[in-house]
């Protein structure tokens, strides 16, 4: 009896996933150790089943349809985590294998994640890593997200949400700039000055700069002609030109200010910090590839 899997037979899902590695219905059914009719028939019934067409099939060769391209994704990943939650229950899974899917946000990806992914794939040689840097908020379930880090925790309750590190925040000014327009001493002198605006997704408006007084946390509206939304590099490279102030994460300003093409300011001032967080689904099991990735990166840059 073959086992039920969203109304799909399993047995002719791992037949069509077969098909389309192979290239073939002879070679499926080869390693199948089944007849290339009993492939045929199968794929036929899976077709009739869906609605639609999963292969182009000619003379010589057959091949994934547009259609049969996405599902095809989507049931190896099922299949593989089917496999590992059997290997799991089993004692079996001695070593991370598979897909692992993340969600970073694009500057966080770029300078404290990506750079980690050699070393993490030179200890775990069998998981593939995908990554799509974005700062929109993913839907684990229907997009098959393994993980996402961000920079808010967010209001979903059925995440499991891990601080992962705090990023201090430093204002930083062209040395170009402060000889031409002078040094602020203190928060309040920034309105002589041009502050280079970062705008959030969610609502436009402008995020405050966060400032630490004597131990009083204090936040500030500031004011500037220039704005910048999405990605947050692009204050970065309008300071470093010589446009204004800009409140940035220290790891993206890390290297100009020991280049000397960015200084930092109000450092009496400083002492605040960007929190990002580790997300993943609760109430599901964690794949040993998602585990150890979770811990390495602990390890790596959090806490």
């Amino acid at each position: 009896m073959q086992r039920q899997f969203g109304g799909v037979l399993l047995g002719s899902m791992e037949l069509f996933c077969l098909v389309a590695e192979q290239g073939s219905f002879t070679a499926a059914a080869h390693v199948a150790g089944v007849t290339p009719a009993a492939v045929s028939r199968s794929v036929a019934r899976l077709e009739t089943r869906l609605g639609v067409r999963l292969f182009s099939r000619t003379t010589r060769q057959v091949t994934l349809t547009e259609a049969g391209r996405g599902y095809f994704e989507q049931c190896s990943q099922a299949l593989a985590q089917l496999g590992e939650a059997e290997r799991a229950l089993s004692g079996q899974q001695s070593e991370p294998v598979g897909l692992l899917r993340i969600s970073l946000p694009t500057t966080y990806g770029h300078y404290r994640v990506l750079p980690l992914l050699p070393a993490f794939r030179a200890l775990y040689p069998q998981v593939r890593i995908e990554a799509e840097l974005s700062n929109r908020n993913v839907d684990f379930a229907s997009e098959s997200f393994d993980l996402a880090i961000r920079a808010r925790p967010p209001s979903d309750s059925s995440l499991i949400a891990r601080p992962l590190e705090e990023t201090p925040l430093q204002v930083v000014a062209a040395p170009d700039y402060l000889r031409q327009f002078g040094t602020p001493a203190t928060p309040a002198d920034l309105v002589e000055h041009q502050c280079i605006q970062f705008l959030l997704p969610r609502n436009g408006r402008p995020v405050p700069w966060l400032f630490r007084d004597q131990g009083v946390d204090l936040e500030l509206a500031t004011t500037g002609d220039y704005c910048c939304a999405q990605d947050v590099l692009a204050g970065v490279t309008l300071a470093r030109s010589g446009a204004g102030l800009f409140q940035a994460l220290g790891f993206t300003v890390e290297e100009d200010l020991r280049q000397g093409r960015l200084v930092e300011v109000l450092q009496a001032y400083a002492g605040r910090h960007r929190p990002f967080t580790l997300l993943y689904p609760s109430g599901r099991h964690l794949p040993l590839r998602v585990r150890v990735f979770i811990d390495f990166l602990l390890q790596a840059v959090g806490r």
